[in-house]
């Protein structure tokens, strides 16, 4: 036995081989990490490598049937997760982003331009960091704020009403505060290296501020979305829990090689990284990648499954798991759990204050912070740990009333919808005068079953709607000033959606207009 052990597997090499005694793995899988060193993954207890397993039972037993193993990959080495000699494969990767850069049409896409100035390079920055998914929300942007000076002096308000529809609203709010830091702090201009970007400015994480450096600076750092995820770990074979953080440092190591290692001058870091998102996203698809259109197929691990030399025991991978099925490329990234969403149960209650003439509808601001921040609902209750089932509480209505109302309203007097339609009260007092409930509405979240039970709140009384509440301001960045954007409001039947609503309150109207649509109580 040499010192270094060599993996022994039940397919003898040709005989052609140096060394005929070592042996390897013939299939076209991986092997895991092992269980506990020594033993052959798979294999019972009491085997050991280089030794063969014995399905004889002891003379004075009965028969042993061996357990049936599924397919595994075989080992392979750690220097298989490594981008070595990134050069041949940054020219390929070049070669063929030169010819499709200019494809999809994206606005903020501009071919690098070493003749630019600082300032032209610092716009340059601030127009990378609001690309959307949709390109008219970009037009739209860049419109309204051509330069991040304009986006410092805007309020948050006007920065929803341009993100409406895009999710993740807390970016918005991050930009703006970004904005207003840049102009404070920088002279208005994005600071030239990621490290400090990614250190200073508020929703600039590693990848975003690798994009913006190399892009509009040309500093050689990585970045790592999930496109360029997907496509180094399919490249590099790596099948791990992808939000590890071995796996996501090998990942990283793999991104940093391409812009630092073996370059060219002229290969402007900004376009190498480009060309990776952009290779990942319309060749190395999640689905149905065309491998046969990609220009590193030559070098792709999973495209070629090339790895098939003896193994050193000691540079066996142990990182990667195990796959029972041949699934091929798209085996590629290790699909990581998902969380299961939670379920949870909100009372929304649409409160309606309506005179002879007019109908207004309150709006109230949710926090700074969190799920939907800054954006406009009406009136909501969460319902922590409430059953499926359950009726709103007959005082909830009152309750989120005085959350928000400086006029006191009388509680509900059952009136009919048939004496609404006839005749709406002139008495000077405020008076919840019907609660109609409406049943619900869903909308799952990236992470939340949402349900909104829904219910129809109507206020008589006086000739304006009742007096709100003062809301705080919110503390605005440029200048040590305060802009002070409505706690709450009421607002018209026809101004409704013109609101900073989520698309979750949006669906919530429309299904209550759908439902007064069909009562004569709505048609005036």
């Amino acid at each position: 036995m040499t010192k270094r052990k060599r993996i022994q597997t039940a397919t003898e090499l040709p005989t052609s081989a140096k060394n005929t005694e070592q042996r390897i793995l013939q299939n076209d899988t991986h092997l895991p990490k092992p269980r506990k060193k020594g033993r052959k993954w798979g294999s019972p207890k009491g085997t050991r490598l280089g030794c063969e397993t014995s399905t004889e039972a002891p003379s004075d037993g009965p028969t042993v049937k061996e357990p049936e193993v599924g397919p595994v990959f075989p080992g392979h080495p750690k220097s298989s997760h490594i981008v070595s000699s990134p050069l041949p494969i940054r020219k390929a990767l070049l070669k063929w982003y030169a010819t499709v850069c200019t494809d999809r049409g994206m606005p903020w896409r501009k071919p690098h331009d070493v003749n630019l100035d600082m300032k032209e390079r610092a716009q340059r920055a601030y127009e990378q960091t609001q690309v959307a998914t949709v390109i008219p929300y970009y037009n739209a942007w860049m419109k309204k704020f051509p330069t991040v000076a304009d986006l410092a002096e805007s309020s948050v308000d006007e920065v929803n009403a341009l993100w409406k529809g895009l999710g993740y609203y807390s970016r918005a709010s991050r930009l703006l505060a970004a904005a207003q830091i840049v102009v404070r702090d920088y002279q208005g201009r994005l600071p030239n290296n990621a490290k400090e970007m990614e250190a200073h400015i508020p929703g600039i994480g590693r990848y975003s501020a690798g994009a913006i450096s190399s892009i509009a600076y040309g500093e050689r750092v990585p970045v790592l979305d999930g496109n360029v995820h997907r496509l180094f770990s399919r490249f590099l074979v790596l099948h791990a829990p992808p939000k590890s953080k071995a796996t996501q440092d090998i990942l990283w190591a793999a991104a940093t090689a391409m812009v630092e290692h073996e370059y060219d001058d002229a290969d402007h870091p900004g376009d190498i990284n480009q060309a990776l998102i952009e290779l990942g996203s319309t060749i190395c698809r999640v689905r149905d990648p065309c491998c046969g259109d990609c220009p590193l197929n030559p070098w792709c691990g999973a495209y070629n499954k090339a790895i098939r030399s003896l193994l050193d025991i000691e540079d066996l991978c142990d990182l990667c798991e195990p796959l029972t099925e041949e699934n091929g490329v798209t085996a590629y990234p290790m699909k990581a759990k998902k969380k299961k969403a939670r379920v949870e149960l909100d009372v929304v209650s649409i409160v309606e204050w309506r005179s002879i003439d007019d109908r207004q509808f309150l709006l109230v601001r949710r926090p700074d912070k969190g799920l939907l921040a800054g954006l406009y609902e009406f009136p909501t209750t969460y319902m922590a740990s409430a059953p499926a089932l359950m009726e709103i509480p007959p005082d909830l209505v009152h309750q989120q009333l005085l959350d928000v109302l400086e006029d006191s309203v009388l509680p509900c007097k059952k009136k009919s919808l048939q004496n609404l339609e006839l005749k709406c009260s002139n008495s000077p007092k405020y008076c919840v005068v019907n609660v109609t409930p409406m049943g619900d509405v869903s909308h799952v979240f990236s992470h939340i079953k949402k349900t909104y039970r829904v219910q129809w709140v109507v206020i008589e009384g006086g000739t304006q709607p009742p007096l709100l509440k003062c809301g705080p301001g919110q503390p605005s960045l440029d200048h040590g000033e305060y802009n002070t954007p409505k706690n709450a409001f009421w607002v018209s039947v026809t101004n409704v959606t013109k609101t900073n609503i989520s698309t979750g309150v949006n669906k919530i109207w429309k299904y209550a207009l759908t439902i007064w649509g069909t009562q004569e109580v709505y048609s005036w």
